[in-house]
């Protein structure tokens, strides 16, 4: 995110195109080397400053034995997009040259961007990804375990030695129209849009990753807790939640029956903190969902965010659990890996099974 958060007026509108066919099903090359399609994001946070063409070769003959720069270099496809709309173009070409790996150089919304106008593309036969995690914030690499200072050198010895990890995005798609879609790994709703908001100003202030979680978690739930019945904080947002088969989730009230607190949902594995609001939920979409904002909700935060939510706690209006798919119906804009979409009608279910490289 740049100064405020971007909020998309529409999903991406994701076609399946001429050359997905000739891709989805054949084998990375043979090489002596592997080819690695490289996307930076030059506005990511750790990328200010940084020369690229200068800096990946420099990261890919780091401990490199015999190569030299210029060869090793050779086998690495550096590109740079500006703009949202050039990654298409990009991974189309990396699709056709068959690349062994897509490094994706920057944070959480990056990753976002790369999955869901790739999908089109690569459907489910993607190639193996490398995340190097130069974001403001990235939870995708915190789950991973891969750490900031991370290089190709690195990833591809790692691959070598077959240090493999999957992960699924969750796949959001507008219900009346299958092609508006966007992928990635944590979904938030009502506070939540509230608390990214005011992480965001975290941001402008220099608070980054785990400090900026903490920051915004402690803040949020002090004006929560503290505020009077029409703060800000402790309003609640047009919105029904659904599960597969259209059931909707019971209220239990505190905010009328049309209205919920929070939403959040992610298919990620472990988050910073040592929070675990999912502990025990093994679906790949799970969700958590707060019907109001009452001080005695307030008061379980602790437990709800380490995944101990008490039946007393459930019983005030808490619901955790995992589907396939979830429907949802939001009255305001929801936050997906960082970035604020518009409201709607919208269907959660599990991406395709993507294979990343760990240390």
């Amino acid at each position: 995110m740049h100064g405020t958060v971007h909020l998309f007026e529409h999903l991406p509108q994701v076609d399946e195109t001429p050359v997905s066919a000739d891709v989805h099903h054949l084998a990375p090359a043979v090489r002596t080397k592997p080819l690695v399609g490289l996307i930076r994001n030059p506005r990511s946070h750790g990328n200010a400053g940084r020369e690229v063409k200068r800096e990946v070769a420099r990261e890919a003959v780091h401990k490199a034995g015999r190569d030299t720069p210029e060869n090793l270099a050779e086998n690495i496809l550096v590109e740079t997009p500006r703009k949202r709309g050039e990654l298409t173009g990009i991974l189309t070409r990396f699709a056709k040259e068959r690349v062994d790996f897509i490094a994706i150089d920057g944070g959480d919304g990056t990753v976002r961007d790369v999955l869901t106008l790739g999908t089109g593309i690569f459907g489910s036969s993607w190639p193996t990804l490398i995340l190097l995690p130069t974001g403001k914030t990235n939870a995708l690499g915190h789950d991973l375990g891969v750490p900031n200072n991370w290089s190709i050198e690195d990833a591809l010895k790692a691959a070598k030695a077959g240090s493999i990890s999957t992960r699924q995005p969750i796949l959001v798609s507008q219900r009346d129209d299958e092609r508006s879609k966007v992928l990635g790994f944590a979904l938030g709703a009502g506070a939540f849009t509230r608390g990214i908001a005011l992480g965001q100003r975290g941001h402008n202030l220099g608070a980054f990753n785990k400090v900026i979680v903490g920051l915004t978690v402690v803040w949020s739930t002090l004006q929560s807790f503290f505020g009077r019945a029409n703060n800000p904080w402790r309003r609640g947002t047009k919105m029904i939640v659904r599960d597969g088969k259209g059931k909707e989730l019971t209220h239990l009230g505190g905010l009328p029956e049309d209205e919920r607190y929070l939403l959040f949902a992610s298919s990620l594995r472990s988050f910073p903190l040592k929070l675990d609001p999912f502990r025990g939920i093994e679906e790949t979409v799970r969700v958590a969902v707060m019907d109001n904002a009452s001080r005695g909700m307030l008061l379980r935060l602790g437990a709800i965010f380490t995944g101990r939510g008490s039946d007393e706690t459930k019983a005030r209006g808490y619901h955790v659990f995992g589907e396939d798919a979830v429907e949802l119906d939001l009255g305001d804009a929801f936050i997906l890996d960082g970035e604020a979409f518009p409201p709607g009608q919208y269907r959660m279910s599990a991406g395709p099974t993507l294979r990343f490289v760990v240390p």
